[in-house]
């Protein structure tokens, strides 16, 4: 048992494996958490459009569908890099683990510059939160009689912004999180034999992709 081999086993654990499976115990409970809170989030979601459809009808066409379709491929894409990643080194070859990290970085990069325009452009035309809404193209209400409903579109881009608001924190903090895996990659303190912040790192980038794989439909294309 080499110093080496060994030198990353925190002296808690009786062995690698055990550490290992601790780890991944960890990231599954703090996944368990994160899928709680999207969870309340897509409850709301559901309780709003329930009661105010066509303010969702008509605010879901106010967004770009096709960005929001771009996002998904690039979400979807540095998924597969990820994997990538996590494959390459569980065989030693750090120079395609640190490639395959880079595109994953760059890959979030371009995610969160496109909700940068996103988010601009709303902001710019007035597509805001609540009483700080002030788009000037939506009827007030639409329909007649018990079927006539007040158009709220405050409601709608409060739980836009907030839905796309805390995944883009989440984007954020991987982007983060694998930028310090390719460094320490590159300084040699991953490999075959350790790798499980890499293989954790993948297992929260995946959910963050899963996240907006249901976000994309809610918000960009039923509305």
């Amino acid at each position: 048992m080499s110093g080496k081999t060994h030198e990353y086993l925190q002296h808690h654990f009786a062995n690698k494996e055990q550490q290992h499976e601790s780890a991944k115990l960890g990231m599954w409970a703090f996944l368990v958490t994160e899928v709680l809170t999207f969870s309340g989030l897509f409850c709301a979601y559901v309780i709003l459009r329930n009661k105010y459809p066509a303010t969702f009808e008509l605010c879901g066409d106010l967004l770009n569908a096709n960005l929001g379709l771009i996002n998904t491929i690039v979400l979807i894409t540095s998924s597969l890099t990820m994997a990538l990643a996590i494959y390459y080194i569980q065989n030693d070859d750090k120079t395609k683990t640190i490639q395959c990290l880079g595109v994953t970085l760059i890959l979030a990069a371009a995610f969160m510059v496109i909700k940068y325009f996103e988010y601009t452009h709303k902001i710019h035309v007035g597509q805001l939160p609540t009483e700080a809404f002030f788009y000037p193209n939506l009827p007030e209400s639409v329909g007649e009689g018990l079927n006539k409903e007040m158009i709220r579109p405050g409601f709608y881009f409060s739980i836009y912004f907030m839905m796309t608001g805390l995944h883009g924190i989440h984007v954020l903090g991987g982007m983060i999180v694998i930028g310090a895996m390719m460094y320490n990659t590159y300084k040699g303190k991953y490999s075959s034999e350790y790798y499980t912040p890499i293989e954790v790192t993948g297992l929260f980038w995946h959910l963050v992709d899963l996240v907006w794989i249901f976000l994309f439909p809610l918000l960009y294309l039923i509305g």
